[in-house]
């Protein structure tokens, strides 16, 4: 089975975990770095996952409306 975490940019690995880590801090959830990913529900990581996305989307429509 083919790696599909793997990035094109290597140094984008960190400023996605902090995207994740600021997400996770917005949905109240704190900590998100240090605890146990599997000890929290599937709504609760969709959710980060979820928002991490919509805020690049985000970014992405606000960078094209601007050129």
């Amino acid at each position: 089975m083919a790696n599909r975490n793997k990035l094109n940019i290597p140094e984008a690995r960190r400023m996605l975990d902090k995207l994740k880590i600021e997400t996770a801090s917005e949905l109240g959830i704190t900590n998100y770095d240090q605890i146990d990913k599997g000890q929290l529900s599937s709504r609760d990581n969709g959710r980060v996952g979820g928002n991490m996305v919509r805020k690049m989307i985000e970014a992405y429509e606000q960078r094209y409306k601007n050129q």
